[in-house]
């Protein structure tokens, strides 16, 4: 139970009434922001998909911009402080991913088609047909990619934090809810509250972890995707490290890198002023403006 476990932990808590204050897991008194994001009912709604009802909520105006949070028990409210400044420019579409959070589980096997899928069942929900920006991190990034290379007609650009190409067996082990529980049993306590499906709770940690343990995202997936797209990595990132998502930046048409220092997986906390600022600058870049980097060959003498 080692690195899909350690990175579950870096999700965010959110609490179960949105009267309350959120916090990220094991954060102690630092605060992400004010908005309960993933739990915020009052402006919370479900679209349907062919086995589950996902959860999703709207915030701001402009071009929307859709986003995936992390995975394992990860939730919206891990991103809350990029959230706060990207909804002054832009509508965001904040959905929790299929069993987390306020989604349904369903009952058919986790693929990425089926996250894909799910994604764009809100955006349909909302009656959003055109291209859209993505913003996502990690199981979110990973969706992103399987979304424009499926569904290219859908996807205007993507901005992925920590994923890059993956091999079956880099992540295996068990998602324990026992183990969570004695990291922070707040969280698990709260989170039983909110989800619709507690009692199904470890199932789908299983389930997940399975899934994840047989992933392969490689020249198959990423040289399908033609939008522009922003890679950021932290430098000290052990569960996408930099050389995989250097390796999906040589692999991916039109796509530019971002190296963020003394960061690990979740640079947007470790780091967030270089995060946010390599954010900014793309999604609010004109499109035409977003040529490819220039793939530089790796140098092989030594």
């Amino acid at each position: 139970m080692k690195k899909i476990f350690v990175g579950a932990l870096t999700a965010a808590l959110l609490f179960a009434n949105s009267t309350d204050a959120a916090r990220y897991f094991t954060q102690g008194d630092k605060i992400g922001s004010a908005t309960p994001y993933g739990d915020n009912v009052k402006i919370g709604k479900y679209a349907q998909t062919s086995d589950a009802k996902i959860y999703y909520e709207v915030y701001g105006t402009g071009e929307p911009i859709l986003i995936l949070h992390g995975g394992g028990v990860g939730t919206p409210y891990e991103l809350g402080k990029i959230l706060d400044e990207l909804k002054t420019s832009h509508k965001l579409i904040v959905m929790s991913t299929r069993g987390h959070g306020r989604s349904e589980i369903g009952h058919s096997p986790l693929t990425y088609e089926q996250k894909a899928d799910d994604a764009l069942a809100v955006l349909d929900d909302l009656k959003i047909f055109a291209p859209v920006q993505i913003f996502g991190f990690s199981d979110g990034a990973y969706t992103a990619y399987e979304i424009a290379a499926l569904y290219p007609e859908r996807v205007e650009r993507i901005a992925a934090i920590g994923a890059g190409t993956l091999t079956a067996g880099f992540f295996s082990g068990e998602m324990k809810l026992s183990d969570l529980e004695n990291f922070d049993k707040k969280f698990i306590d709260e989170q039983k509250k909110i989800r619709p499906e507690p009692e199904r709770w470890q199932e789908f940690c299983n389930a997940y972890m399975n899934f994840w343990s047989k992933m392969n995202v490689g020249a198959e997936t990423f040289g399908k995707i033609k939008c522009p797209v922003l890679l950021i990595v932290g430098d000290e990132d052990d569960h996408a490290p930099v050389a995989t998502v250097l390796a999906a930046h040589q692999l991916i048409d039109n796509s530019r890198l971002c190296v963020v220092p003394k960061a690990w997986h979740t640079a947007f906390l470790d780091n967030f002023d270089v995060t946010a600022a390599a954010i900014r600058q793309f999604v609010n870049a004109p499109i035409e403006t977003l040529t490819p980097a220039k793939k530089v060959e790796y140098n092989s003498k030594h």
